[in-house]
């Protein structure tokens, strides 16, 4: 049988144009099941790996349904695309102008980091196409500088993450300004989140078809380097990256700090770095992501605001310098490398508080990673330490030594209780009547402390 190509999929002229330009020739799974299903007009609920070509699914469907008919509003965005982060909806902006060479649509951006007044301008020239996230565009939403009134399509890409930071209210601000005769695609990694089924229920109006794609990374080795302490995933991390071949690798940290620490360690090592963290500006944002694409750095470290979205060719290494903090994390992280079914590495640097951590992410993915190790830097920690028998496990009977045997022979100990020494030597006052005294100014007889302590123990 015959492997379908983009031809078999996409029928305008203009659009096939551009593909045969960016050489897309055989639809990944996800597009060959999602494209189909977006032409014939249905909702999405799509699930599927990184770098599987989720943003062909939902772009390629969409431009070609505007390109055949007139808009509902011709004042009114014809396309809105929500993502959690500036770096994802830059990289669908690129994307769609790419789709878009051969056509007179234009695509605009709405994100945090640029004033607002140069954005209501982009605005006022009404592209049909506008990417922003949800933040944001809630601002302008507040300010009346948009008008969805006619949209045609809402897509919510990584919608899971936008739950993850807490955007959900955001979101619904915006649905809600939306036509509701539009159709909606809502395109994931994963799909396990709680409460993604309820914002779901709510953003997607209708019945919608359910897309599900393999979401195991099915070309990348997954292994680990145990550390005792973070001095020592420094010297471990310098001893990978010299020791490995690589045309691109990222660095991920959990922390601002670790990030900039990590860049000034490796530029110190004669690396070629770049860092990426919630604190650098858009323009150094977009600086520092142009040098790694064109290869004038190598390495890039970088926060989870790097970790979704971000295609970037030739990433052959991903290392976590901390382990991220859930399996789905996890799973975006390295998803920066073995894109596209080509092969990648990806190695978590794991110490003794974040053992338990890569145990129950090895068990949610399935996966056991490989154990690793730089030569001349093995660490006292290796793993857990086995429980120490101390002659009480099961199946183990404590041996009976001779000075046990002895002790044996003894008189048991019998315990001699307060009560058994009535009227032996001078008794204690109780603290209380000690107080009660000083107070009154005077000191209770004794028979009567020595009657009151016989009642009250008996």
């Amino acid at each position: 049988m015959t492997q379908p190509v983009f031809h078999d999929l996409i029928s305008d002229s203009q659009l096939r144009k551009a593909i045969d330009v960016l050489g897309y020739e055989q639809p990944t799974p996800v597009q060959l099941k999602a494209i189909p299903a977006a032409v014939a007009g249905e909702n999405l609920i799509v699930s599927s790996k990184t770098g599987s070509g989720k943003t062909a699914a939902f772009l390629l469907p969409a431009i070609q349904a505007i390109l055949a008919r007139p808009p509902v509003n011709p004042s009114s965005t014809r396309i809105l695309i929500l993502t959690p982060t500036r770096e994802l909806a830059r990289q669908i902006v690129k994307n769609a102008e790419q789709l878009l060479k051969f056509t007179s649509l234009k695509v605009g951006m709405v994100c945090g980091g640029e004033e607002l007044k140069y954005q209501k301008a982009m605005l006022r020239k009404n592209p049909e196409i506008v990417v922003g996230t949800p933040g944001r565009l809630g601002e302008h939403i507040s300010h009346k500088s948009t008008d969805f009134s006619g949209l045609e399509f809402l897509v919510l890409d990584e919608a899971d993450r936008m739950l993850d930071m807490g955007l959900s209210d955001d979101v619904l601000k915006i649905t809600n300004t939306c036509r509701p005769e539009r159709q909606t695609f809502l395109f994931s990694a994963t799909m396990e989140q709680k409460g993604l089924r309820h914002l779901i229920k709510q953003v997607i109006l209708g019945a919608a078809e359910e897309i599900y794609i393999d979401e195991k990374p099915n070309a990348i080795t997954q292994q680990m380097l145990l550390a005792d302490d973070y001095k020592h995933k420094e010297k471990l991390l310098v001893a990978l990256l010299q020791k490995s071949t690589f045309e691109k690798v990222i660095i991920f940290t959990n922390t601002k700090l670790k990030a900039s620490q990590l860049d000034n360690l490796l530029r110190y090592n004669k690396f070629r770095v770049g860092t990426l963290h919630g604190d650098i500006t858009q323009d150094q944002r977009k600086i520092t992501l142009d040098h790694f694409r064109q290869g004038r750095t190598t390495v890039l470290v970088a926060t989870d605001v790097a970790a979704r979205g971000l295609d970037i060719p030739g990433v052959e290494l991903v290392v976590n310098m901390d382990m991220a903090y859930s399996g789905d994390e996890y799973l975006h992280r390295i998803g920066r490398t073995g894109r596209a079914d080509n092969e990648g590495r990806a190695v978590s640097l794991v110490d003794a508080k974040e053992w338990n951590l890569t145990k129950g992410i090895e068990r949610y993915l399935g996966a056991t990673f490989e154990l690793i190790t730089m030569p001349g830097l093995k660490g006292k920690y290796q793993g857990p330490d086995k429980t120490k028998s101390s002659g009480k496990s099961v199946g183990t009977k404590k041996k009976t030594t001779a000075k046990d045997k002895k002790d044996d022979t003894k008189a048991p100990k019998v315990k001699v209780r307060e009560r058994d020494k009535k009227n032996i030597g001078n008794r204690r006052v109780p603290t209380a009547l000690k107080v009660v005294a000083a107070v009154d100014g005077f000191a209770p007889p004794k028979k009567k402390i020595t009657k009151q302590i016989d009642d009250n123990d008996e």
